[in-house]
């Protein structure tokens, strides 16, 4: 199993990033998806989920309305669309199986 997280960087607050996790070496079509996030001194939170076919996503409360994910199940993907970004986003993201296979995280920092 892989899970390769992508997209992330430096941008300024109000910003937009667009997050991708390519995966492989399992039945990707299967499994629901998620994406964490950890900043520095706190604990890894869940931001958002996604079903096995997309009908279904779930948001945290912080980022309901900023955020969105999605997945291409062809392209074993999913991915996270991240708008009208704040300086408490800034974080690594992580993508996760809900068989529990995390992948390494990218950074995400927001700041002007």
């Amino acid at each position: 199993v892989q899970l390769v997280e992508s997209g992330g960087g430096l941008v300024q607050p109000g910003g937009s990033l667009r997050l991708s996790c390519a995966a492989s070496g399992f039945t990707f079509s299967s499994y629901d998806m998620s994406w964490y996030r950890q900043a520095p001194g706190k604990e890894r939170e869940l931001v958002a989920s996604i079903s096995s076919v997309g009908y279904r996503t779930n948001y945290a409360e912080f980022v309901k309305g900023r955020f969105t994910i999605s997945r291409d199940n062809a392209k074993n993907t999913v991915y996270l669309q991240m708008n009208s970004l704040k300086p408490e986003d800034t974080a690594v993201y992580y993508c996760k199986t809900n068989s529990g296979f995390w992948g390494q995280g990218t950074q995400v920092t927001v700041s002007s």
